[in-house]
């Protein structure tokens, strides 16, 4: 037990954050919709369970991850937040489907316009607020791991929406699910003020059923990348990357094997390198170490193994890709 606390202190902050900011706003869009039956409140209640379970889980999982080799799992457990993330996803999936299916419901059978049109619009708007506030954190972490740049302002919204493929798969869980918590809020307090002051009641069912397609496009997504990630997706920017630097010692002629693939949020890399048959082993072993430490310096780089081979003369690698 002591053990899984100290994990869990490792885990993502975003996540838990994101969490406990989803699960005061559910509160606060349940009590509203027991009060007003409105359906696009339903559909906001249901995407903010969603939210705050699926972001305990990846608190949690995200820290168990960090958990040290053992002689049973001696590979580690990096890979549970993947794992994990698999999981939370069929808890969407099941909202989402409640949600379309209520929207279709309202659409079919549309009630009359309720009475508590600025009670709905209020929730909507708080709610609006506190989870652009997580999106906003969320874009912050993503843009924070761009190397050699500090984002700030504006730029920082467009820089995260270009580098969250390159997120850690928590961050990446938190960006995509509050993006569309906020479009949501957006799309159901529109959605309430069409079907109040307009004939067009049905606007509210409608806006339901986008919402609950937005939750099926995070399922979708999540799922995938994770899924990816389970069976240990190489990075093929990072293996641009330390060949380049590889190449950048005079004394390498040829790199016969170079992989980095991720576990969860580590990178494992592994590279074979040939030498000049001329040179001595001190002299390959204090350049191999060299690289080592370069490659152990990379963001999220946790394991190195390196080959050593002798130039048999074929050059196999050109810039970032193997000849054929």
């Amino acid at each position: 037990m002591r053990e899984s606390l100290g994990l869990l202190k490792k885990g993502s902050k975003s996540a838990l954050w994101a969490g406990i900011m989803n699960a005061v706003i559910a509160i606060i869009k349940g009590i509203t919709f027991f009060i007003t039956g409105n359906v696009a409140m339903f559909a906001e209640l249901m995407h903010s369970i969603g939210d705050s379970a699926n972001q305990f889980f990846v608190f949690i999982g995200s820290g168990l991850s960090k958990k040290a080799p053992t002689d049973r799992f001696a590979g580690g457990f990096a890979r549970l937040i993947n794992l994990v993330l698999l999981g939370a996803v069929l808890i969407v999936g099941i909202l989402a489907y409640e949600t379309i299916k209520k929207g279709i419901q309202h659409i079919m059978d549309p009630p009359e316009p309720g009475s508590w049109f600025w009670l709905n619009i209020t929730v909507l708007g708080v709610a609006g607020i506190l989870e652009a506030v997580v999106l906003f954190k969320a874009m912050r972490e993503v843009t924070e791991n761009v190397p050699g740049k500090d984002i700030k302002g504006f730029k920082m919204v467009t820089a995260s929406f270009k580098h969250v493929g390159e997120a850690k798969p928590a961050t990446k869980l938190v960006f995509l699910e509050d993006l569309v918590a906020t479009t949501g809020a957006l799309i159901a307090a529109a959605a309430i003020v069409i079907g109040t002051y307009t004939p067009f009641i049905r606007a509210e069912g409608y806006a339901s059923v986008i919402i609950g397609l937005m939750l099926f496009f995070v399922v979708g997504r999540v799922f995938l990348d994770n899924a990816a990630g389970v069976l240990g997706v190489t990075d093929e920017k990072t293996e641009k990357e330390i060949g380049e630097l590889v190449f950048s010692d005079p004394h390498v002629k040829d790199i016969t094997k170079l992989m980095a693939f991720k576990e969860g949020d580590e990178l494992h890399v592994e590279l074979k390198m040939e030498f000049a048959a001329d040179m001595t082993v001190e002299e390959v072993d204090d350049i191999r170490d060299d690289i080592e430490q370069k490659i152990l310096s990379k963001k999220d780089v946790t394991e190195v193994i390196i080959e050593i081979d002798e130039d048999d003369k074929i050059q196999r690698w050109n810039g970032s890709k193997k000849k054929k």
